[in-house]
């Protein structure tokens, strides 16, 4: 069977290392990238665990080519943070931050599979593309999981970059909150003593909207008698599922709707 790169695109932007390593890679496998050297398919095994450790990374490929047994890729490569890491290598991310590198990728193959690959990269964000930051591409889908990271992360500028200035928040029991300030001065200070978990069950998006079965976990950092759920002393935490709708514009959201999908349970 011929190396099928769309296939493999497919396979890495799906976050499936083991699969990816396991159906594409040669036993005998030499990987190269700037001074980093692996050998074999642990070795490339062992460094994918600690390159995505935390961050989704998602190829936008540009072009490829392949004579022979070599095939050349020009990629977008897409990072997104899920958590902080200060030993990143292309930069310090933390939760909800997103980079750009320009990859040149070299493939040798052996019998149809990768036996060989070699990398190399641009400065991050010089000359790459950018798509927007929310829709149905898995690196939009990947940005929205770094969105949540950021939001469980009480990182009112984080999150609050993947709204329009006019987004609107509609809760079920409050008046619609208006515009992106409007929602940071919500939960600012609700977030000095409660503290917010995003768990995502079901997850659909298109370029005009996301869906998400989310199931909220409110920690309480300290008493919050006023907490608009149910009253919370410190330590004690509550859980909701809700609904999410969310609209998109020009991949920012510009509204969100959110309807509780059950009781709150509290521990």
């Amino acid at each position: 069977m011929l190396f099928d790169y769309p296939a493999y695109i497919e396979v890495f932007n799906a976050g499936d290392d083991a699969r990816l390593v396991d159906e594409f890679y040669h036993d005998d496998l030499v990987f190269t990238g700037g001074s980093r050297r692996y050998e074999g398919k642990q070795g490339l095994r062992d460094f994918l665990a600690w390159a995505h450790d935390g961050v989704r990374e998602v190829m936008r490929v540009q072009h490829y080519a392949r004579s022979g047994d070599i095939l050349f890729a020009d990629v977008d490569m897409d990072f997104h943070a899920l958590k902080e890491r200060p030993d990143f290598p292309f930069g310090h991310l933390f939760p909800g931050d997103s980079v750009t590198v320009k990859f040149h990728v070299t493939y040798r193959l052996r019998d149809e599979k990768v036996v060989a690959l070699n990398s190399m990269t641009w400065p991050p964000e010089y000359g790459v593309t950018k798509a927007p930051r929310l829709g149905a591409h898995p690196s939009q889908i990947a940005a929205y999981h770094a969105y949540t990271a950021a939001f469980s992360n009480a990182d009112h500028a984080r999150y609050s970059a993947f709204y329009t200035d006019d987004v609107t928040l509609k809760l079920n029991t409050m008046p619609q909150i208006n515009g992106k300030q409007g929602i940071v001065d919500f939960y600012a200070p609700m977030f000095e003593g409660i503290r917010e978990d995003l768990t995502i069950h079901k997850l659909l998006a298109d370029d005009d909207a996301i869906f998400a079965d989310t199931t909220s976990t409110f920690t309480a950092l300290r008493d919050s008698p006023d907490f608009v759920v149910m009253p919370l002393a410190e330590g004690d935490w509550v859980k909701v599922r809700v609904f999410v709708f969310y609209t998109l514009r020009d991949g920012l959201i510009s509204a969100i709707r959110v309807a509780r999908a059950g009781e709150p349970e509290r521990c």
